[in-house]
């Protein structure tokens, strides 16, 4: 037990039956690397280790009860992937037809069970075809690379070159695939981590047959960790997609995609070179066909421009400068079609209070602003001049230039006259601060554009200076009006005048979702991000109705002696056509559709069912619940949830109501009212998010709670070498009777900082994951005492 303690405080619970088996194939690789064991011994041992815990994973996910088909066949699917790939690099290669064949072998059937398992596990997303035919453009030169490094590295005396050949650019491709899982924009989530194992365990299948095999030999060794410890990721990432334990990251880690391969590469020559082998016509054209893919992503990238003859309609005479492209003041167009929340444009005359030579058009929206949308025929003649000025840029020997738009937000309710001065006042302003040759033209009926000669880096900082200018509130009527800015800027390089403005287009689109004040630069992947977002927004209504809707459950331990005392409900969209969707992604589309309330009240409802399943053969548990103050401050909140808890039969103190500390500042006097009310009724409440602030601080002595969830910044240490704040927040609490409930704990020196700090309950990764409700019954289950 002694001896135990160090490896289960190190270890979590759920990882230590791999961590084991980790160190004993690392005990039998360097027993085989001294010849104290025989490497057959070694690589039958190791496989059959690494297959018998991995199929035992897949085999409980596969039999899980209640659990999803979809996910049930993926684990059914993987169990066979991995138990065939024990069986190919143990007993195949006795069966008298040949080691290479055997394995080849194997490894098709291993291919073709973990293809259909991957294609049936849950949360996996498709990319758009641009995006894949990019990321597979990018990836074709450094597996190539990694072909090259196995062409080398593999011994001569092998297999026949043929085979030889194909083993090495298999080794390339599987190489660079696994790379692209560990390194991709979701290369945290389940998914990926089951996709990369698969590639491993092949790649280490594809080593096996082509190593020599011979008594004695001890290459075949390298095949061993890619095969065992591929298997395993194969079983964790499997649990972890259907459970969705963990997040998925929405940005790419570019420098392994790129800096593994050249370093592969460069050892593989070093050893070849090293041992006085001399370059042979196959590594020669390995190296030559890494050239191909190099030119092709340039070029790729030069035709993400639209053709010269499309740019030709709004390109001016060289030679003319921009201020000449200026339209002629006049007359303001007629107001065309437009959205019902933009005003008209203004007045016959006005054009003079936004310079000399700038024009307007009220219709961006219906004109311009689709993603994939063209210029709509009859648009005002300033849209034209904005084309225009966007190509007298572009024809230049080395174009540069920029073009921002600049939308203004805050003005939906105050009239359209009042629009009208507010924005005369801000292109006043924004005259103010650019340069006398930019252009000046109107785009929408609550914004204009911006076009600039500077390069990006200049035009960025006019931006920002823009944001400075059009900050400061507006006199209207004796009254003062604030409003929000957004800009978005898109680069002049070779592109067409539409295409720049579709892209400055959607980079406003991005300043908006993201807070406003603030400057957007596009770049693909702002793009990639926007039609993501508008697939969202296309999806998530009618979620509800078609039972997309799913809840996971996170432990919630108590710190002092270990046990359970309840879970937190966590929402997950588990789209068919988007994967599975986290509350981090999902609310925030859901705030703009205005389906905040029917989200919250299902994942009541269903965790108060859940509460009651759990009361006959669970301890007395307690359930949590996230809710915004803006579903929480409706008049009839308490009395709905109260309705909700009888039709379960749920006692009202199970079940704990969350509110976000940021948030409740906006409406303090009736959050207090609704938090009061909940308590009455006998409902735990608490606040999460907390952060130890003079103004939070303060906040927390008028609102009524019974629990405080602080995270795992306020735990550790502070940068300046001060005590850390959590001693504050516990002294607090103290004195209120608020219990501190220590969240998003990640490792377990997190773990003892809460314990020592004086919170009495932690929640995070390093205590328990969320689960699907069946498996953290049967977490439960461990502790028989668990009440609360």
């Amino acid at each position: 037990m002694l001896l135990a303690y160090p490896f289960r405080v190190l270890v979590p619970r759920r990882a230590a039956p791999e961590a084991a088996t980790s160190v004993a194939v690392a005990l039998l690789l360097l027993a085989g690397a001294v010849d104290l064991v025989p490497t057959s011994v070694v690589i039958a041992l190791a496989a059959g280790a690494g297959a018998t815990l991995a199929g035992l994973r897949l085999s409980r996910l596969a039999a899980r009860r209640g659990a999803d088909p979809t996910p049930r066949a993926a684990g059914v699917l993987l169990d066979a992937a991995v138990v065939t790939a024990g069986l190919t690099a143990v007993v195949l290669p006795l069966a008298g037809i040949g080691h290479t064949l055997a394995v080849l072998i194997g490894s098709l059937v291993v291919a073709a069970l973990s293809t259909t398992g991957l294609y049936r596990l849950a949360g996996r997303s498709r990319p758009a075809a641009s995006v894949r035919l990019r990321w597979l453009v990018e990836s074709t030169g450094p597996a190539v690379g990694l072909a090259l490094a196995g062409w080398l590295l593999l011994p001569e005396g092998g297999p026949p070159v043929p085979v030889r050949l194909v083993c090495a650019l298999a080794l390339g491709g599987l190489g660079m695939a696994a790379l692209n899982a560990f390194a991709g924009p979701r290369r945290r989530s389940g998914a990926a981590v089951c996709r990369g194992g698969v590639l491993l365990t092949m790649g280490g299948l594809v080593l096996l047959a082509t190593l020599p095999s011979a008594p004695g030999g001890r290459a075949a060794l390298l095949a061993v960790p890619p095969l065992v410890f591929g298997m395993l990721l194969v079983a964790v990432g499997a649990a972890d997609a259907v459970d969705d334990a963990e997040p998925a990251e929405p940005v790419a880690a570019a420098w392994p995609r790129l800096v593994l391969p050249a370093a592969v590469l460069l050892l593989a020559s070093g050893l070849h070179l090293g041992a006085g082998r001399a370059p042979d016509p196959t590594s020669v054209l390995l190296a030559l066909a890494a050239v191909p893919p190099l030119v092709l992503r340039e070029l790729l990238r030069a035709n993400d421009a639209p053709a010269s003859g499309r740019r030709a309609a709004h390109r001016r005479p060289a030679g003319r400068s921009l201020r000449h492209r200026r339209a002629a003041p006049g007359r303001w167009p007629g107001t065309p079609e437009s959205p019902p929340e933009r005003g008209p444009g203004p007045p016959e005359g006005a054009a003079t209070t936004m310079g000399a030579g700038s024009t307007w058009s009220p219709d961006h929206d219906s004109a311009w602003s689709g993603l994939n949308r063209r210029p709509a025929a009859g648009s005002p003649g300033d849209r034209a001049a904005l084309l225009d000025a966007l190509a007298a840029i572009g024809d230049v020997p080395a174009p540069a230039g920029a073009l921002l738009l600049v939308d203004l937000h805050g003005t939906e309710g105050i009239g359209p006259t009042a629009r009208e001065d507010v924005l005369a006042e801000a292109v006043h302003r924004a005259r103010a601060v650019i340069a006398p040759d930019d252009l000046v033209t109107g785009c929408t009926g609550t914004g204009f554009a911006v076009v600039t000669a500077a390069g990006p880096v200049l035009a960025y900082a006019l931006g920002t200076r823009l944001l400075t200018a059009l900050s400061p509130p507006y006199r209207l009527a004796g009254a003062m009006l604030r409003v929000q800015t957004s800009v978005g800027l898109a680069e002049v390089s070779g592109a067409g005048p539409a295409d720049v403005l579709r892209q400055a287009e959607l980079a406003r689109r991005r300043a908006v979702q993201l807070g406003r004040d603030r400057v957007e630069w596009y770049d693909a992947f702002l793009e990639e991000q926007l039609v993501r977002r508008l697939d969202l927004e296309r999806e998530l209504p009618g979620a509800v109705a078609r039972g997309e809707l799913d809840l996971v459950y996170q432990p919630v331990v108590d710190l002092a002696d270990g046990q359970p005392v309840g879970a937190e409900a966590l929402l997950r969209w588990r789209s068919p056509v988007l994967g599975t969707v986290l509350p981090a992604e999902l609310l925030p589309v859901a705030e703009d559709l205005d389906l905040v309330g029917e989200l919250e009240w299902w994942v009541l409802d269903r965790a108060c069912r859940q509460l009651s399943d759990w009361s006959v053969g669970v301890r007395e548990l307690w359930m949590a619940v996230n809710v915004t103050t803006r579903e929480l401050t409706t008049p009839d909140f308490v009395q709905r949830l109260a309705a909700v808890l009888a039709a379960y039969g749920v006692p009202p103190e199970r079940l704990v109501v969350e509110v976000s500390e940021p948030r409740v500042a906006g409406d303090l006097p009736t959050v207090v009212a609704r938090l009061a009310g909940l308590r009455s009724l006998g409902v735990r409440t608490a606040l999460d998010d907390f952060r130890a602030e003079h103004a939070s601080l303060a906040q927390l002595r008028r609102l009524p709670i019974d629990l405080l969830k602080v995270g795992p910044e306020l735990v550790g240490a502070r940068p300046d070498g001060q005590p850390p704040l959590i001693d504050v927040v516990v002294n607090v609490g103290e004195r209120l009777g608020v219990e501190i409930v220590a969240e998003e704990l990640e490792s377990s020196t997190q773990v003892e900082g809460a314990r020592r700090g004086g919170c009495r309950y932690g929640q995070g990764f390093a205590l328990a994951r969320p689960a699907t409700a069946e498996r953290v019954e049967a977490y439960f289950e461990e502790f028989p005492s668990a009440s609360r």
